[in-house]
């Protein structure tokens, strides 16, 4: 979905040297009281004008929504159909807790919202506009769902719920369209697969972009995404999962949870863009978000690549990826069978892989099944791997080529010290192609790499 732009005409005069300038188009401005009859009368009245509208907000206002909007019953106010900003000046449009469940906001394909220093809380979705003809029951964006043009700058997104018996994504923002947010709070919303069924999902806890998305400068915390035990469901993306090309500076994405018994959990960050699309992080930090599945699989505690994707001076640090009885991998970064990922100039510090009586493997970075990884200038220190009764390798990096043996590692002028595992404290080599050039691998407990020989120059 491409923005509108409404094209200047330029007459030149016959014979003369005047050019005739367009007429700049006129955006209207209302100031709505502290009522939600006028809000929506507002939102009604800037659909229907033509041209830009700015709707502006009572200063600290909170608008509490007691009934959907009877148009599309599935969300709180008008949907958003044309150009139209509207500036909050700090206020808040909430569901009233006694109210039917509804998100707060959605854009059509038409629509072209501008969404400033408002605060959307306690969205509660019940359906998907963009998905419910191919995908029945599927229920996407507690707080706003934007089919169009979104851009959030300076808001918060706080305690929004996408909650489906079918597959539900976007606990805060949904975005198959084209978004941006930047200075923006995304923290403390939920996305559930409540089913019976196996193989149920919920996707994206804060955020969940089907289409082209930027993030600079905001906060991602304290969003959780689970799943119903032991229906081998997938649990993943507390953070942000993105489907179409997306970047990310600047942002602190921290404290998410993926919670999948019996079923995945995946990493807060998690990519899964098709080809040739890209995954940017750059500056920032990922940090303390956990994936846990118990008697299932968790993998990435911070980072679960399966596509492109390129990491820059990023801090990943104190992220856990725990399965007591099943699988761990990958504490900090997980590359998938499908994953090539460039990572660079960044610090992958005391992420943790735990699996009493499971397998536990790459408490730092984990490298299992036939990905591309390329790591350059990082550091890789203090990340842990444990599994009382169980198998526990690779505190810094675990590496294998997957079922083709085909998967890639190469090192460059990295660091790799101080990283804890039962075998391959700093690096455990399974199989697949690996490459050394100049990185620093010692420290390590037990020892530095495993099996002996298996890491080229790495000894102890």
């Amino acid at each position: 979905m491409s923005r509108r732009h409404v094209p200047a005409v330029l007459g030149l005069l016959a014979g003369a040297l005047v050019a005739v300038p367009a007429q700049a188009a006129h955006a209207a401005a209302v100031t709505v009281p502290c009522s939600v009859p006028e809000l929506v009368s507002a939102i009604n009245a800037a659909n229907a004008s033509p041209g830009p509208d700015t709707i502006r907000l009572a200063h600290g206002c909170t608008y509490r929504l007691t009934a959907p909007d009877p148009g599309r019953p599935g969300t709180g106010l008008p949907e958003i159909s044309s150009e139209i900003t509207v500036e909050g000046r700090g206020a808040t449009i909430v569901r009233d807790e006694g109210a039917p469940r509804f998100r707060i906001l959605f854009v059509t394909v038409t629509g072209n919202l501008t969404l400033d220093r408002t605060t959307i809380k306690g969205g509660f979705a019940v359906d998907c506009p963009f998905f419910e003809q191919d995908f029945p029951g599927t229920v996407c964006g507690g707080g706003i769902s934007n089919t169009g043009t979104m851009k959030v700058t300076r808001s918060k997104f706080i305690g929004n719920t996408s909650r489906s018996d079918v597959f539900a994504q976007g606990g805060a923002i949904d975005s198959p369209g084209t978004g941006s947010i930047s200075e923006t709070e995304v923290a403390g919303n939920r996305v559930v697969y409540s089913g019976s069924e196996n193989g149920g999902g919920a996707a994206g806890a804060a955020i969940v972009n089907d289409g082209p998305m930027t993030v600079t400068r905001s906060r991602l915390t304290g969003n959780t995404a689970t799943v119903t035990a032991d229906t081998q469901s997938f649990a993943f993306g507390a953070g942000i999962i993105s489907f179409a090309p997306t970047t990310i500076e600047s942002t602190v994405i921290s404290r998410n949870r993926s919670f999948a018994p019996g079923g995945f959990a995946r990493a807060a960050v998690s990519n899964g863009i098709p080809l040739p699309g890209r995954l940017t992080v750059t500056g920032g930090a990922i940090t303390d978000n956990t994936s846990d599945s118990p008697h299932g699989t968790a993998q990435g505690g911070g980072i679960a690549n399966n596509a492109l994707m390129t990491v820059s001076k990023v801090r990943i640090s104190g992220n856990r990826a725990v399965a007591e009885g099943g699988t761990a991998r990958g504490g900090g970064v997980r590359v998938g069978p499908f994953g090539t990922l460039d990572l660079n100039d960044s610090h992958i510090v005391g992420n943790t892989v735990r699996a009493p009586k499971g397998t536990a493997q790459g408490g730092g970075i984990d490298n299992p099944d036939g990905g591309t990884l390329t790591a350059r200038r990082n550091e890789v220190l203090r990340n842990t791997v444990a599994a009382k009764d169980g198998t526990a390798q690779g505190g810094g990096l675990y590496l294998a080529g997957g079922a083709t043996g085909l998967g890639t590692t190469a090192l460059e002028a990295n660091t790799v010290t101080h990283n804890r595992a039962g075998d391959g404290g700093g690096i455990f080599k399974a199989s697949g192609a690996l490459t050394v050039n100049g990185d620093a691998i010692r420290d390590n407990q037990p020892n530095n790499c495993s099996p002996a020989g298996a890491v080229p120059g790495c000894t102890g």
